[in-house]
């Protein structure tokens, strides 16, 4: 535990005290929930309202436009003059096993 020796300003002060009173804490411990609540707020998700949604959504598809359509030649040639990689010795055989299925079937889709 750490200790910090903070200067206020003497109505800061009695605010604080006026209100870990009224939660019958002490400032203390008014301090470090307030403080914590603070920090903890900058990861907080917070639900966007619908209207961001929308234009997100209308954004990616822009940008999906742009980019364009890969033909299955193309994804075929990209795929055959791919590096193939050893998996990493710690992952199941099964799941590696798995995944190349996935793969082959999504490449042949």
């Amino acid at each position: 535990m750490s200790r910090l020796t903070l200067r206020l300003p003497d109505s800061l002060h009695r605010e604080l005290e006026s209100r870990a009173e009224n939660e019958q804490v002490s400032l203390n411990q008014y301090l470090v929930y307030s403080l914590t609540r603070q920090v903890s707020m900058a990861y907080t998700v917070s639900p966007l309202p619908e209207g961001a949604v929308e234009q997100q959504k209308i954004a990616f598809e822009a940008l999906l436009q742009r980019l364009g359509r890969a033909s299955s030649e193309e994804i075929q040639q990209v795929l055959s003059d791919r590096e193939l990689a050893v998996p990493e010795p710690g992952l199941d055989p099964a799941l590696v096993a798995r995944l190349r299925r996935q793969i082959t079937a999504a490449s042949a889709a």
